[in-house]
């Protein structure tokens, strides 16, 4: 099983990762992402979709035009894991270079 992130390790990602905030309704985070355009969005969404599949931890999101936004939780653990750190990341280092 997989464990979900301790106190410290929650603090540490969002000292580490600016712009998520934790979800309204559950133990997840959520970000929004805005590119310049539709083919900048797709193309960022499809880097995290490759790199998420070989991972086996998928995100939830939602795209409209320029915008992605993103929900991060591990279904296994009920919560926020190490995989979400790992994914948040990678989406982190991709949209960097999108944006």
């Amino acid at each position: 099983m997989v464990e979900k992130l301790s106190d410290a390790a929650r603090e540490a990602f969002f000292e580490e990762f600016a712009g998520w905030r934790m979800a309204e309704d559950r133990d997840a985070v959520t970000k929004t992402f805005v590119f310049n355009d539709f083919i900048a969005a797709w193309g960022f969404m499809s880097r995290v979709a490759m790199y998420a599949e070989k991972a086996d931890h998928h995100p939830e999101w939602f795209n409209v035009y320029n915008k992605v936004e993103i929900t991060l939780t591990t279904h296994d653990a009920d919560g926020l894991s190490d995989r979400d750190v790992h994914l948040a990341r990678f989406i982190e280092r991709t949209a960097g270079n999108q944006v």
